[in-house]
């Protein structure tokens, strides 16, 4: 399973990309006012500067609803770098987009599915990755990590080729259920990240060899 983290943060990015384990960054217009920049050229140069930190897919959102509007944003957003995945809202017309995209070789990100049927959509459209919320899905009252297991037998099954990119993540319980139910991908705030890291009885553990090495000295 990749590892895409989900932010803005510069600061955040790097101390990802320096654990190794990074693969790529997503984005959205939240994250980019979360990091104060404004304007259509801030945004385009803070994405230049992601995709020259990180060597990986970089997705990058179109804000545009209407299919003109999302083909001329995501013409620009490619053209910042090899490593931009236009990341398209599943909607009739993101739908549209994501085939014309296909068809002219520009990868995508379906965001915003919180279904099957959405799912299999943008997968017949041709995107690169579909990218299910499971925390949003909790949040309903129903278990978003269903939606990862019944994507990952039905793509299976059908074949198809875009990649199931696992994003609202709330916890690293998440990532390992992820990782379980066939993700292709996993996008993360860090501290779900490094809070893979974690357990009590390493802490223990290190504690207790540190003490013991110190007899040895």
């Amino acid at each position: 399973m990749k590892f895409f983290i989900d932010t803005a943060n510069l600061a955040q990015i790097k101390e990802a990309n320096e654990l190794g384990i990074l693969d790529g960054v997503t984005t959205n217009p939240s994250l980019m006012a979360k990091e104060g920049i404004k304007g259509q050229d801030a945004v385009m140069q803070h994405y230049k500067t992601i995709c020259e930190m990180v060597d990986g897919d970089i997705s990058a959102e179109v804000i545009s609803t209407d299919f003109d509007g999302i083909i001329e944003e995501g013409k620009k957003l490619a053209a910042i770098h090899k490593n931009i995945v236009v990341k398209v809202p599943m909607i009739k017309d993101g739908v549209k987009a994501i085939k014309w995209f296909t068809e002219n070789g520009i990868r995508t990100n379906c965001t915003l599915v919180f279904s099957a049927g959405q799912a299999i959509l943008a997968a017949k459209a041709g995107a690169t990755y579909v990218s299910p919320f499971i925390g949003r899905v909790d949040d309903t009252g129903w278990d978003g990590m269903d939606l990862i297991y019944q994507l990952r037998q039905i793509f299976d099954i059908q074949g198809f080729k875009t990649e199931i990119l696992a994003a609202s993540i709330r916890n690293p319980n998440h990532i390992t259920k992820c990782a379980e139910a066939g993700a292709d991908v996993c996008t993360c705030p860090l501290d779900s990240i490094l809070g893979l890291l974690k357990h009590p009885l390493t802490d223990i553990g290190l504690a207790k060899f540190l003490e013991d090495a110190k007899k040895t000295a």
